[in-house]
Order: C-alpha cells, then sequence, then structure tokens
C-alpha cells in the first residue's frame, strides 16, 4: 500500500489541487461552508499521505526529514480547523517535489544521452566469412566486425580496411567528423556518417573508452562533495532543531498556529538540494565536453588550483617525436645502426620508435640481457656485443668517453630542442641522434586561459634535457620548466609544492606519470594516454585534447560558485521567513510554504545554468 501511495504522488498533487479550486469555489461563490470543509478535508488526508509514508520511513533510520516536519504543521492545522492552509500546505509540497524531480531529471541528462548512445548491436563476421548482426554483448576481443553509414561503432578497434568520416563527439564533445582509414582506432559510440569500415575488435563491453565514460560518470554523480557532507551533517541536526524550536514557542506563546508555521517555514529543502544539483550539473556538462570529473570532491579541489604541472611528451607535445639531426662516429655505420635498431625494437617508448622508424628496414640481430636503466636507458648484449643506448647520464655510467666534438655536438642538438639518444658499443660512442616533438596546436593559447582563470604558476616537469625543456618553457611562456626529471623526483617536487600550501594539479600520460597523478591534489590524465594513468587520475580529457583543460577549470570554477549562490538564496530565505513570522503579521504557514518550494526551483534553475556553461575566453 506505502509503495503504491508514493507511486500516485503526482495523482494526488493533481486531485488535491482540484478538490482546493471546489472548496474556495464553494466558500467564496456559493457560501456553502460544508461542501468548502469536506473539500478541504479529503484534500489535506490525501496530500498528507505520502507526506507522511516519507516521514515513517525517515524516522525508521533515525533521521528527522523535511517530511516530518510537513507532516506534523499538517496534522497540526488540520486538528486547529485551519483546513484551507493543511490542504493549500500539502499541494504545495507535493506539486514541489514534482517540479523538483522533473529539474533533476533535466540536469541529469548527460548521463541518460551516453547510456542511450551506447551500441546494443554489431555485424559480426562469421566462420563462413559472412557478416551478422548479434547483440554486442557477443562480440569477442579479435572478432571482424563491418560498419555501415550511419551505424555506430560497437566497440573499440582498429579499421582493417575502408575509410570514412566518425562523429566522435560521444567521446570528444567536439562534433565535427574525424577522417578514418587502415589502421585508424575507433570508438564504440560513435557514429560513422559516410563511408563503409572492416574493423576488429580491441575493446568490448564496460572495457571500451565508451563503456569507461558511463562507469565514470554514474560514479561521479553518486559521489558526495565535502560540502555536501557538511550539509547532511548540518540537517541532521538543523531539522530537529527546528522542531525543538516550534515546541519551546508553543510552550511560552501557547499559539500552536505559530509553532506550526515555524515548523514549514524552518524546513531546509533547498539547502539539502542546491549543492548536489550544482555538481551534477557540473559533471554532466564536462561529459558532453569531454572532460570527466571522478565526483564531486574534485569540482571543490580542482577549482582551488594554483599550480599546474605538466609533463611534456604526449601532453603538451603530440607524443609522436622524429628523428631530426644525427651525427655518427665510426666509418662502419650500418652496423652500428643495425644494433641500434635491434635494441630499440624490444622497446615501447616514443624515442625509440621514433629511432626505430628513422633506421627504417635494415638487418636485425637477436638481444640477449636486455637491462632497463631507469631513467636512464637500455643497455643489452646483440651479436656478442655490449649496446648502450639512452641519455649522457647512461653514457657516463658505461664509462663511455665524449671527447670535445661530441660534447659540442650533445651542446648543439640540445640547443635545438632535441632529447638525445646516445648509442654506445663495448665502451665505444657510435651514433647521437637528435629527436624532436612538435608542440601540441593551441597549446600556448590555452596556457593563457589557464592564466586568466588564475593559475600562477605553469611549471614542466620531464625527463627529457634541460635544453629542450627550457626551449618548450620560452616557447609556451610556462613559469618554471626542469629537465632530467625522475619520476621519483617529479614527486619530491609536488610534494614540496604541497608543503607550501600550493594547490597542486599535474597533468600527464604515461604509466611513469602515475605516481605524480596519484600525488597531487588534482591528477589529469590524457585520454589518449595509459589505463594505469586514467584510472590514478581525477580528472580525464577525452581523446587528449588539451584544450578542454581550460573548459574543465572554468567549469569547476563556476561549478564552486554556483554551490556557494545555492546554500546563499537557501539560508537567506529561512532566516527572512523565521524573521517574518516574529515581525511580521502577513506570514502565514501557506505562504511560507509557497516560498519553501519556490527557493527549491530557484536553486535547481541556477544549478541547472552549469548545463549551458561554456569558457567565455
Amino acid at each position: 500500500m506505502q509503495r503504491f501511495i508514493l507511486s500516485k504522488k503526482n495523482h494526488i498533487a493533481l486531485i488535491g489541487a482540484i478538490l482546493i479550486i471546489v472548496g474556495f469555489t464553494s466558500e467564496l461563490g456559493f457560501k456553502n461552508e460544508t461542501v468548502a470543509a469536506l473539500s478541504f478535508t479529503i484534500a489535506s488526508v490525501l496530500g498528507v499521505a505520502p507526506i507522511a509514508i516519507q516521514a515513517y520511513q525517515a524516522l525508521k533510520v533515525k533521521v528527522v526529514s523535511i517530511d516530518v516536519l510537513v507532516t506534523i504543521a499538517v496534522v497540526g492545522a488540520f486538528f486547529v480547523k485551519n483546513l484551507e492552509e493543511s490542504a493549500i500546505v500539502t499541494f504545495l509540497f507535493l506539486f514541489g517535489s514534482f517540479l523538483e524531480q522533473r529539474t533533476l531529471n533535466k540536469t541529469r541528462s548527460a548521463i541518460k544521452e551516453l547510456t542511450e548512445m551506447a551500441p546494443e548491436s554489431a555485424l559480426k563476421q562469421m566462420e563462413n566469412g559472412e557478416f551478422e548482426e548479434v547483440a554486442v554483448d557477443e562480440v569477442d576481443v579479435g572478432d571482424i566486425l563491418l560498419v555501415k553509414t550511419g551505424a555506430k561503432i560497437p566497440v573499440d578497434g582498429t579499421v582493417l580496411t575502408g575509410e570514412g568520416h566518425i562523429n566522435e563527439a560521444s567521446i570528444t564533445g567536439e562534433s565535427v567528423p574525424v577522417g578514418k582509414k587502415k589502421d585508424s582506432g575507433v570508438y564504440a559510440g560513435t557514429i560513422l556518417e559516410n563511408g563503409t569500415l572492416q574493423i576488429v575488435a580491441d575493446r568490448i563491453g564496460e572495457d571500451t573508452t565508451f563503456g569507461r565514460i558511463i562507469e565514470l560518470v554514474e560514479e561521479a554523480q553518486d559521489s558526495k562533495s565535502e560540502a555536501e557532507r557538511f550539509i547532511d551533517r548540518f540537517s541532521k541536526y538543523y531539522t530537529p532543531a527546528v522542531l525543538v524550536l516550534a515546541i519551546i514557542v508553543w510552550l511560552f506563546s501557547r499559539d500552536i498556529e505559530l509553532a506550526i508555521t515555524i515548523l514549514v517555514l524552518g524546513c531546509p529543502g533547498a539547502l539539502v538540494i542546491g549543492v548536489p544539483v550544482s555538481n551534477v550539473a557540473g559533471i554532466g556538462n564536462g561529459a558532453r565536453h569531454g572532460v570527466l570529473l571522478k565526483g564531486s570532491e574534485v569540482i571543490g579541489d580542482f577549482s582551488k588550483v594554483d599550480t599546474i604541472i605538466f609533463d611534456k611528451t604526449g601532453t603538451l607535445t603530440v607524443g609522436n617525436p622524429k628523428v631530426a639531426d644525427r651525427e655518427i662516429y665510426t666509418d662502419n655505420s650500418e652496423e652500428a645502426l643495425s644494433y641500434l635498431a635491434s635494441v630499440e625494437k624490444e622497446s615501447d617508448h616514443p624515442l625509440a620508435k621514433a629511432v626505430s622508424k628513422h633506421i627504417g628496414d635494415i638487418k636485425l640481430y637477436p638481444v640477449e640481457k636486455t637491462d632497463v636503466i631507469k631513467g636512464g636507458g637500455i643497455v643489452a648484449h646483440v651479436d656478442g656485443h655490449r649496446v648502450a643506448v639512452g641519455n649522457v647520464a647512461l653514457m657516463e655510467q658505461e664509462n663511455v668517453y665524449l671527447n670535445e666534438k661530441v660534447r659540442a655536438d650533445i651542446a648543439r642538438f640540445e640547443g635545438m630542442g632535441n632529447s638525445l639518444v646516445l648509442t654506445s658499443i663495448d665502451g665505444e660512442l657510435k651514433a647521437l641522434m637528435g629527436i624532436r616533438d612538435q608542440i601540441r596546436p593551441g597549446v600556448k593559447e590555452d596556457l593563457q586561459r589557464l592564466k586568466k582563470l588564475g593559475v600562477k604558476n605553469l611549471v614542466l616537469l620531464s625527463g627529457d634535457n634541460q635544453g629542450t625543456v627550457d626551449l618548450v618553457a620560452r616557447e609556451l611562456g610556462l613559469t618554471e620548466a626542469h629537465g632530467h626529471m625522475l619520476p621519483e623526483d617529479k614527486s619530491a617536487y609536488i610534494e614540496d609544492l604541497k608543503a607550501k600550501s600550493h594547490i597542486v594539479a599535474f597533468v600527464g600520460d604515461g604509466v611513469n606519470d602515475s605516481p605524480s597523478l596519484a600525488l597531487a591534489q588534482i591528477g589529469i590524465a590524457m585520454g589518449g594516454g595509459t589505463d594505469v594513468a586514467i584510472e590514478t587520475s581525477d580528472v580525464v580529457l577525452m581523446n587528449s585534447d588539451f584544450s578542454r583543460l581550460p573548459h574543465a577549470l572554468g567549469l569547476t570554477k563556476a561549478t564552486a560558485n554556483n554551490m556557494r549562490q545555492n546554500i546563499a538564496i537557501a539560508v537567506g530565505v529561512v532566516l527572512v521567513l523565521l524573521a517574518s513570522v516574529f515581525f511580521s503579521e502577513w506570514m502565514n504557514m501557506s505562504i511560507g510554504m509557497l516560498v519553501h518550494e519556490a527557493s527549491i526551483l530557484v536553486v535547481i534553475l541556477n544549478g541547472m545554468r552549469l548545463l549551458r556553461y561554456k569558457l567565455r575566453y
């Protein structure tokens, strides 16, 4: 019965409204007090039923909720024969709940839209070579799928054949279609606007980028910020305090109507709903614009950030370095390059990939006893020779002699912004390569936006040489730049800043960035980075789109401000209403409930403004 009554709350509110109209029409139009009293009585009894049930459920878990206050107030008004006010209060409370739920549903539209975008079926290649439509759940990693024009990409995968343009707005927030061809990566939930593609499934179900977005946004919207937790604690004691105040007023004044009015006016509804609606709307806006904020707690901390630290490769740069300069210090260059290519083929490091791509097709030798030197490079045995590939520090560790010409070349390469890869064979330097990465387009303008948003320190920490780091810092106008930084050096630097009371955010994309991402108050991962970095972070910029960072910071600041506005509105309304009870003659229970419900709608609508937030500069 309780469940049935609660499910019919909106219908009860509508019946209540009709009965109130009938009551006032009978009383004022036809002077029929009997029909009026009957209408108001039925409206009061019907209206208080769902409210009383919610009050009972709250009291069962030892919570004195708003429903408890309203139930006591309505029952009290009913027994002192104030039937009009008891009927009006129950209607306004139920109608307010209806409007509140309706507007709150709009703030959750981002996650609803995301879940509706999730693909449900796929065209899978069967054993006979034909493609058949199957449920997405029946697709396994390695399956070959066919995607036609207008269809959703069912999994994260790689294009095998075909070309087309895909709308990736559900992942990146960018509506401009992206061209795809052989070996291009595609995301589940995106839409093929033209062309036909065959793709191989790399990630399926919840493991896809789209699946993780939905999971992270749902978790974020369910989490509570420090402000929300404070308000929960506050309302836990505040609501019983209002009840005690009403009892005290009745004991001293013997005015039951005044005591009942205080119960209605003291309801902290707007205060309880104001902060969550701001957080949900802010997180929803971020999800639509390619920014994943992992929880309400992140919003408060991120909005106060004064220092942002950046990794270089893959963050400020595109992460696709190329060999720009090289020097060979042996007559047998082919053998040296073969040994170098053999060692670099063992590594997934971006610099190693750049070297392998530069050397191209060449004879490769088996590599034995590979030893990765942290922050230095690789030492391996190739074709009976000890080959060391890495930076200057590794060469010094290997006691490789660097003559004046080599040191001049190193200084020249560093001055041009190169990262260095030196190769020694049996203790003799054979090759020096300078590798440069391109700065992401638009990064300089994005960094200026961060400064306008109040970030005082923009710091670059990189494992690259100081010359490269300084060159990037000068070009981008960074506050500080430090090279030759190992992961533990970055962590120590962050610890030092935190000890000086700075609020620090770290932006990175690699496994080696994970300690720094976890240590900073706010860890920001590039969405195209490693899974470890994304899992460790607090904020994810989808598709590694750096331009989302200013939007993310601006959004959290706007959300934090919106939260404060809602708290001020809620507290201000309660104070004004309670003051009006004691210092004015016009305030009554009906007017109080009307203002109370109006204040709830005001804070909800104020929170909903965040759904339309866009950075202005």
